[in-house]
């Protein structure tokens, strides 16, 4: 299984850098880059993070796929 994340989409959406949203959830901006290529799969503190700063579910955010 594979997590697909829409956290571009919405950081995007919301008119946020990709260092603002790292500075909002207490993170590295690499730390963002990766998750938005998929090449890191976060904490469930730091997705519950994200979500809120969107006010969004984690499962909006987040869901897994088959390969």
């Amino acid at each position: 299984m594979a997590l697909k994340t829409k956290v571009k989409e919405f950081r995007e959406k919301a008119g946020l850098k990709q260092s603002e949203l790292a500075e909002l959830v207490h993170a590295r901006r690499e730390t963002i880059v990766h998750l938005e290529n998929g090449r890191y799969n976060p904490s469930l503190k730091l997705a519950m993070d994200i979500a809120k700063v969107f006010h969004v579910t984690v499962e909006e955010l987040f869901e897994f796929t088959e390969d």
